[in-house]
C-alpha cells in the first residue's frame, strides 16, 4: 500500500508540467531513518531522495518536504544521469534540480 503522504505529494506534482510523464509511485518507499541524518555530510538535511526511496529525519515530516523529495524522484525518473552529474558538479543552493524542487513546492502549496 502506498503511503498517503506520497499520494498527496503526487497529487500536488501532477498539477505541474515539468516532465513529459507524471511522477510514478510504483516501488517508491518512504522511510524514517534518523540515523542517516547523523552521518557527516547529511546532518543539514531533513529529507533525502534515493532512486526509489525517500528518507526522512522525522516521522512528522511536512507535506512540503515529502513533495520536495518526491520531485527529486520525478527528476530522476526522467533524467537520472543528468541529475547525478549535476549534484556532483553544482553547489547545493544553485543546483537547478534543487531550485526546481523548491519552486514545485511553492507553486503547489495550498493557499
Amino acid at each position: 500500500m502506498t503511503d498517503p503522504r506520497l499520494v498527496r505529494a503526487k497529487r500536488r506534482l501532477d498539477t505541474l508540467d515539468l516532465y513529459p510523464r507524471p511522477v510514478r509511485l510504483e516501488r517508491v518507499r518512504l522511510r524514517v531513518t534518523p540515523w542517516f541524518f547523523r552521518v557527516p555530510g547529511f546532518r543539514r538535511y531533513h529529507g533525502y531522495a534515493l532512486w526509489r526511496t525517500i528518507l526522512l529525519r522525522r516521522a512528522d515530516a511536512s507535506e512540503d518536504l515529502v513533495t520536495h523529495e518526491l520531485c527529486h524522484l520525478w527528476q530522476m525518473q526522467h533524467e537520472p544521469w543528468r541529475v547525478v552529474r549535476t549534484y556532483l558538479t553544482t553547489r547545493y543552493r544553485r543546483n537547478p534540480y534543487e531550485v526546481e524542487a523548491r519552486a514545485a513546492v511553492a507553486a503547489t502549496r495550498p493557499s
